[in-house]
């Protein structure tokens, strides 16, 4: 299967604040929406995360995008709208101490994420799909089809309105 992730345009957020979850306004998608339509093939099917700023780009991408929870961006429980300078150091530690494993108040753990991820890309039964998502679950899928190191996670960059195109082996 031919899966073809791209991660929404930038959030209007405050520069410093913790957000996951958290439906947010985004950049206007239009330019970033004719590049991608340039680069994909026409009349894939699109699923997308239902947050905001994802599901505004899928619906400029197709006239039916399919939402599904499980491509929406990790929760970060307590931690969604705060300033990350004012979420206890202590946790903040214990995060980086284990950034695979570690369950957010209230919220989850990248782990958690994957599996989810996993779950929803499992269950595709097409041979080529768009997925409109975050740059949280994009890391955790491609960290897994690579065989990365929980602790090589975080080097998987992605910009936002960037597509990355991977081949999944059933």
């Amino acid at each position: 299967m031919i899966l073809h992730l791209i991660r929404h345009p930038k959030p209007v957020v405050p520069a410093g604040v913790c957000y996951g979850q958290l439906d947010l306004a985004a950049e206007n998608p239009i330019a970033i929406t004719s590049r991608l339509r340039a680069e994909l093939p026409a009349g894939l099917p699109v699923w997308s995360s239902p947050l905001r700023r994802c599901a505004e780009l899928a619906a400029a991408l197709h006239p039916q995008p399919l939402l599904d929870q499980a491509l929406a961006e990790m929760n970060f429980g307590e931690w969604e709208g705060r300033r990350w300078d004012d979420i206890p150091r202590q946790e903040i530690d214990a995060w980086a101490a284990d950034v695979a494993g570690y369950v957010v108040p209230g919220g989850e753990s990248a782990l958690d994420l994957q599996q989810r991820a996993l779950n929803f890309v499992s269950g595709l039964t097409v041979p080529e799909a768009v997925l409109v998502t975050h740059a949280g679950v994009i890391r955790v899928l491609m960290a897994h089809w690579q065989g990365l190191p929980a602790d090589r996670w975080m080097d998987l960059v992605f910009d936002f309105g960037s597509c990355t195109r991977v081949v999944v082996e059933r």
